[in-house]
């Protein structure tokens, strides 16, 4: 019987980015039109990666902006972190800039197991934020940047997927690069 690992992945971003659509479209397996706005939800799944089974708890958070100061519930326990803006909204991309560097310095500078998301890609038409700059905003702290839509269930599995997978990159890397040579 493989060994399940536990797994806490904080969901971040601005309103009305879709931080909920995402989460429950990964653990339900569908899209809600309407809701009210979260105060704070949890969501469990186990997903299997290979062979190992891993017991993802994702807490999906009431929106943030620049101003927002992260509880340590958010950093504390935390293993990684989905980081959404809408590619809809300019002002989105420009708060998450803003999360992450609280996220950094909650962590005492050490790298962090991020998934930056450009959600609402099915919006492209009012599209204010190209992939170009989630791609360089991701590359600038290291973390891997997706593009999808909750609505259209698109890459929706592979958000949560690549979070674990940061994860245990950001876990693994550690041990090399925090060794004490002697000379």
């Amino acid at each position: 019987m493989p060994l399940v690992r536990y797994r806490k992945v904080v969901i971040l971003g601005y309103r009305s980015v879709g931080k909920t659509s995402l989460a429950h479209q990964f653990v339900e397996g569908e899209f809600v039109e309407g809701y009210d706005p979260t105060v704070e939800n949890t969501y469990s799944k186990i997903v299997t990666l290979g062979k190992d089974e891993f017991h993802l708890h994702l807490v999906d958070t009431a929106g943030q902006d620049e101003y927002s100061i992260l509880p340590y519930s958010f950093i504390i326990g935390v293993h990684g972190y989905v980081l959404v803006y809408s590619v809809t909204s300019l002002h989105s991309f420009q708060v998450i800039e803003s999360l992450y560097q609280k996220l950094h310095e909650g962590h005492g500078k050490t790298r962090v197991p991020v998934v930056l998301v450009g959600n609402k890609a099915d919006l492209s038409p009012e599209r204010e934020v190209q992939a170009v700059e989630g791609k360089k905003l991701a590359a600038s702290w290291g973390a891997t940047f997706m593009e999808s839509s909750a609505r259209e269930n698109q890459l929706t599995q592979g958000i949560f997927t690549k979070v674990i997978q940061e994860i245990a990159r950001v876990e693994n890397s550690y041990g090399q690069e925090r060794r004490c040579r002697l000379m």
